[in-house]
Formats: C-alpha cells, sequence, structure tokens
C-alpha cells in the first residue's frame, strides 16, 4: 500500500507543484481536480475531495441525461474521490505537474455503483476468486488531423517511416509524454487511414491498462493541440476512410486459490499465463475463456461502441469484425487468439471502437469470461479463412445502436456488470440514439453526417 510519505520525496524531487486527482466520466472523459502540492499531501491524499456525481449522466457534450439514481430530486449528491496513491504519475510534458487516479465513493463509505473504476474492480474481484488475474493490453487507433479537423495527408501509406515525416516530431512528442507519465510504450505506426496513427503500450493489470488507457488518450489529444493539430477518437468520422478501434488483449495468471485484497496487483515473477500451454489451438481455460466472450458478444457490442456512430465501423473489409466469430491469426475474426507463444498467448477482441470507456469495456470482457469459466463455456469450431466472404453459421453482431441497446439491456452481462450502472448505461444510449435520430441521422447507413462529425470528432 502506497503511503504519503512514500510519495512525499518523489513530488518534491519532481518540483511538482499541482497534483491533479482524476476520475473518469461514463464516456471516459478524464474528470476531476487540481491541488497545491503542499494542500494535496496535507489534506486530499488521505482524506479525499468532493466531486458532483452528475458527471456520470453526461452526455458527450456535458448535458445530463435523466437518471433514477443521479437527479435533481436526489440532489444531485457529491462522491466522495479517495486517491489511489500507487497509481502516481509524473508529467514530463507539462513540469510542475502529477496526477493521481481515484475511486468514487457514495455514502456510507462505498464504491459508487456507476463509477466505471467500480464496475472494473468488482470484475477484477470476480476473476481472483477464481484464481486469476487478469492481464490487458489495448491498441489504440486515432486520427491526426489539421486544426479544421481536415486530414493531414490525403492518401494512404501504412506503417510508412518516409511519408509526412514531419509528423513524427509529434507523435515522438507523445511517445515522450507517455513514457514520462508511466505509460509503457512499445511503439507507433501510420495505419490504415489517412492521418491514422496507433501508438501501442505494454500490457499490464486490468486496472492499470484501463487508467494507462484513459491517460494515453487524454495525452495524445493535448500534444496534438499543443502542436497546432487535432486528435480524435471518434470511430467512425468520414464515411470513406477507416474507422478507428480499440483492440483489447486479455490474458490469464494464476494467483492460486485465494483472492487478493482490493488494491493488490498480481506477481508475474509468482504465477504464469493460465493460457501458455496453449499451442494449436486454446488449452481448456484459453477455450472457456474465449467461450465466455464468444457467448456474451452481442451485449459486449454496446460497451464497445456507446454511441450510434461506433455501429458505422461494422462493415465488411474494414478490419472490424462483423459476426461473432474467433481464429488464430485472421484479421477478419471477432477474437484472435495467439497461441503458440507461452506466456505471450493471448484472447485479442478485435469490435470495440477507439471511443470505447477503457474500464467498461475491459470489465465487459472479463466479466463475459469469467462466466465462461463458470460455466465451462464451449467456444465452439475455429473460423477459418475470409470471414467477411462467408461466415458460415457465425451470429451477426448488432450492426447499430438499437440493436446494441437490445443485445445489453437485460442480458446476463448487464446484470453482471450491475443494476445501477446498467440501467444508468442504457438510458444514456437510449438519450444518445434520439439526439441523433431527432437530429436527422441515419443510423442504420454508412453516410456519415456534419451534425454527426461535429457531435463526436472532438470529444471521444
Amino acid at each position: 500500500m502506497t503511503t504519503v510519505a512514500d510519495i512525499k520525496g518523489i513530488l518534491s524531487g519532481a518540483d511538482v507543484h499541482t497534483v491533479e486527482v482524476a476520475i473518469v466520466d461514463t464516456y471516459g472523459h478524464l474528470r476531476g481536480k487540481r491541488f497545491p502540492v503542499d494542500h494535496f499531501l496535507r489534506s486530499i491524499a488521505e482524506g479525499g475531495c468532493h466531486l458532483a456525481d452528475a458527471i456520470y449522466i453526461f452526455d458527450l457534450h456535458n448535458d445530463l441525461v435523466d437518471s433514477p439514481y443521479i437527479n435533481m430530486g436526489l440532489g444531485f449528491l457529491d462522491t466522495h474521490l479517495v486517491p489511489d496513491l500507487g497509481t502516481l504519475r509524473i508529467f514530463g510534458h507539462r513540469p510542475g505537474y502529477a496526477l493521481v487516479f481515484a475511486d468514487s465513493l457514495e455514502p456510507p463509505h462505498r464504491l459508487h455503483p456507476i463509477a466505471p473504476r467500480t464496475v472494473l474492480t468488482y470484475q477484477i474481484a470476480r476473476c481472483r476468486a477464481l484464481g486469476f488475474s487478469p492481464l490487458v493490453a489495448t491498441e489504440m487507433e486515432f486520427y491526426l488531423c489539421e486544426a479544421d479537423w481536415s486530414h493531414t495527408q490525403s492518401h494512404i501509406q501504412y506503417s510508412s517511416l518516409t511519408d509526412r515525416a514531419d509528423v513524427e516530431s509529434v507523435l515522438l512528442a507523445m511517445r515522450l509524454a507517455m513514457i514520462d507519465a508511466g505509460i509503457p510504450v512499445e511503439s507507433s505506426n501510420p495505419e490504415y487511414g489517412p492521418g491514422q496513427i496507433e501508438i501501442n503500450v505494454q500490457y499490464s493489470d486490468a486496472m492499470t491498462t484501463a487508467d494507462n488507457t484513459a491517460l494515453y488518450k487524454s495525452i495524445v489529444k493535448e500534444i496534438a493541440e499543443e502542436t497546432g493539430l487535432k486528435a480524435t477518437f471518434m470511430p467512425k468520422p468520414w464515411t470513406a476512410p477507416s474507422g478507428s478501434g480499440m483492440h483489447v488483449h486479455t490474458s490469464l495468471v494464476s494467483v492460486g486459490d485465494r483472492a487478493p485484497a482490493g488494491g493488490e496487483r498480481p506477481q508475474e515473477a509468482a504465477s504464469h499465463n493460465a493460457f501458455a500451454s496453449s499451442t494449436d489451438g486454446p488449452n481448456e481455460v484459453m477455450s472457456h475463456w474465449l467461450g465466455g466472450q464468444l457467448d456474451n458478444a452481442a451485449a459486449l457490442s454496446l460497451l464497445g461502441s456507446p454511441v450510434p456512430n461506433g455501429y458505422k465501423r461494422v462493415r465488411p473489409y474494414t478490419f472490424a469484425p462483423t459476426h461473432v466469430h474467433w481464429g488464430l491469426d485472421n484479421r477478419s475474426v471477432m477474437c484472435r487468439c495467439t497461441v503458440g507463444a507461452g506466456s505471450a498467448n493471448r484472447v485479442e477482441y478485435r469490435a470495440a471502437g477507439a471511443d470505447a470507456n477503457p474500464y467498461l469495456i475491459i470489465a465487459g470482457l472479463l466479466a463475459a469470461g469469467a462466466d465462461g469459466l463458470e460455466r465451462g463455456a464451449d467456444p465452439g469450431p475455429m473460423s477459418v479463412g475470409d470471414q467477411y466472404d462467408d461466415a458460415g453459421d457465425a451470429v451477426p453482431l448488432p450492426a447499430n445502436a438499437a440493436e446494441g441497446i437490445a443485445a445489453y439491456e437485460g442480458s446476463a452481462l448487464a446484470a453482471a456488470l450491475g443494476e445501477a450502472f446498467s440501467t444508468n448505461f442504457v438510458l444514456m444510449a437510449k438519450a444518445e440514439l434520439d439526439k441523433f435520430t431527432e437530429a436527422g441521422c441515419d443510423p442504420v447507413g454508412d453516410d456519415i453526417s456534419e451534425w454527426e462529425r461535429n457531435r463526436y470528432i472532438e470529444f471521444t
């Protein structure tokens, strides 16, 4: 357990003058408060602070969505933010600033059921109760745009090391800022869209990866603006070019039969990847984990595509899956399994959009995988070949927001993530779909409207 004494010297040595206490709202936006370092150490580090729980019913433009759990009748209560001191990050791109993530509590001192970090905390505990700690990595795609949101390139040069070399200085600043903030960057490259970028980050335990991903998105946007550009994680900003996704890799490390305490992190040196013995195909544990993700795939779609625009990624030959299936090294399937790599064996879920709240999509995948472990789920036969050309008997994924909402509402996955959270989340999704259709946008077709782009491009 990290203490105030542990971080006091770190903050002093880094000449920190301001500490940000951060949480994320339902759409994954970083929110919180900034404190002078002395006040933070004297009062906030142990005593916490307060913030209106209205943030959990904010839409992307901070309009309030009607909710039975958070409303004026209840007074829009304060949520108590308790800093997790072990998450301390020192910023290099903003000298003098540091950040800690916080847990959100409601009276009497219990985790707030609608807070995304709470939802993930419970699913990590569920996995640990089964004898496993989940390791997770996210692969994030985004578009780097000019200040007016036009393309920085008129063409595609996937993984080019020479095209638009001037942009590399911006990406370097992003990578260095992430590394300074404790995010272990592995690589970056141009993706399959004009000005689309991917920066890859090393795996970690589930909560650290969610924290890293939320901070990653914030840093990317901040550095882009500092250099006169813009960055967007909107899943489908334009009709023709590729959409941006968030691929989520999961594996399990065995931690014995006990469930570690709430703040305990898995110690990889004393554990092993439970998927490691998978060679030509998934072993028993990996099969059940995979089977759970497949069985809950329809409901997972809403967590991976929380706004109507996200479903417009789900089209043939877009590298986004259209059906529920799995395979090995095959980028046309929903769950791509790495086997024969020992400790690197994992399941890659490829359906989420880049706008997905990382805490919620990771929580959903852990809940689905845990369900598979508990039931001994069978993933069924492996899919081979071009699954866009012939998906066989595979079930289609929800193709629009209405289908995604219907698949989630009342599902076993919704129940697993909590009644209060899921009711609130569905209400927010329905409110967003209503605004979308009232604006005259087509939630089913392929075209991206100007209203749609204006609503999402800056705020996802």
